[in-house]
């Protein structure tokens, strides 16, 4: 059965990412590899948007947040986690390991953070020298302000903004410069079309000064011995050889594609699928700000989300259930990275009817033609 992957990571590969990813292993200390590296480095910088370099780590994305904690703060330092989702809170779990204090902001599950109520908390405990905060909650479709988080962070020089964009970068406009973004994280396994394995982080001069005075234990994840390495065009360890080839491939991609020309196609897949869910009678998870790369979806009344999920998979289509406290209650689909228009289509038809079956009363085929008026649109820009 041919499979469509519409989860939000891992998401799908690319037949050329895959082949490149097949070719024979290159000594990661090889000077053919090194120059692999040095092209990476610097495409690397264009899909941050930045001009620091982005570390590379053989890890998933979680090891790139563990990073930003240790290397940024010490034991007693606090920090401000901004808690809207499962993802929201593995920042408060990290920061706890490695006795960083936590003031948290409890935000609704589909809702945005208010930027207000960051300066609120900043103004009343000038000490707190980060603040941690989801691109993209993927558990809930959401995205937060992170450009207006920027703009309360950059004016204090105590205090640090890191962003996980683990599912935001290359799906939608996040420059890291121009924004002033302190620390963003990503992972190789969403909107940059590459299997689960590479983690990165980038850091601002602030930032970098924040290294300097950190305490907490690292070794593999010492973010300033990765950087004196990638400045000879190594890894600090042993490279993930055949997933950095596949991100040569990709990042080759991207630059010939253009990230603005990325993001639109990202914007009309998302407008496509938000259009299908309410021609269906069906109402998004997310209130604020709902996610460019994912679509998350109410379950209807009566229905398990989680049935959904396990009846459209019966199908050949993976999308995602709900986590925690929104499992069986949502069910998520993703639209970033390597997904197009026909395999959007056909996980709306297949919704369509696994509901239909599932006792929902809906017409079919109403959720492909209001996709398909926004699709067709963008066929004849």
């Amino acid at each position: 059965m041919k499979r469509y992957l519409m989860t939000p990571g891992p998401t799908p590969v690319a037949p050329e990412t895959q082949l490149a990813m097949a070719q024979p292993i290159i000594h990661h200390r090889a000077p053919q590899f090194m120059e692999i590296l040095g092209a990476v480095r610097e495409d690397l910088k264009y899909l941050f948007q930045t001009q620091q370099e982005v570390l590379i780590f053989a890890a998933t994305g979680t090891g790139a947040m563990e990073g930003a904690v240790a290397n940024t703060l010490s034991a007693g330092d606090t920090a401000l986690v901004i808690d809207g989702g499962k993802f929201g809170e593995r920042w408060t779990e990290l920061c706890t390991v490695y006795g960083v204090k936590v003031d948290r902001i409890p935000v609704e599950w589909g809702r945005a953070v208010d930027p207000k109520e960051v300066v609120r908390r900043l103004e009343a405990n000038p000490a707190i020298k980060a603040v941690f905060v989801q691109a993209n909650e993927t558990s809930t479709g959401v995205q937060h302000p992170v450009k207006e988080l920027a703009q309360v962070t950059k004016t204090r020089p105590g205090t640090i903004l890191v962003v996980d964009a683990i599912s935001a970068l290359g799906g939608y406009e996040l420059p890291m410069d121009e924004w002033g973004i302190d620390v963003q994280v990503a992972g190789s396994q969403k909107a940059m079309m590459l299997p689960p394995g590479l983690a990165f982080a980038a850091l601002s001069p602030k930032a970098w000064e924040f290294v300097k005075t950190s305490t907490l234990p690292k070794y593999y994840f010492d973010f300033a011995k990765q950087l004196k390495s990638q400045a000879k065009n190594q890894t600090a360890y042993t490279s993930a050889v055949s997933l950095i080839l596949g991100l040569k491939e990709v990042l080759t991609r991207i630059r010939q594609d253009g990230l603005e020309k990325i993001y639109a196609h990202n914007r009309r897949l998302s407008e496509a699928a938000k259009a299908a869910v309410k021609a269906m009678g069906l109402t998004l998870y997310a209130k604020d700000n709902p996610s460019v790369v994912l679509t998350a979806v109410e379950a209807p009344a009566g229905v398990d989300g989680q049935k959904v999920v396990a009846e459209l998979r019966k199908q050949g289509i993976w999308i995602a259930g709900g986590q925690a406290q929104a499992k069986g209650k949502i069910f998520r689909i993703a639209h970033m990275g390597y997904i197009d228009t026909v395999d959007l289509i056909g996980t709306i038809a297949g919704l369509e009817g696994v509901l239909k079956a599932l006792g929902y009363r809906v017409k079919l085929g109403v959720g492909v033609t209001a996709a398909q008026e926004i699709l067709t649109k963008e066929a004849g820009a």
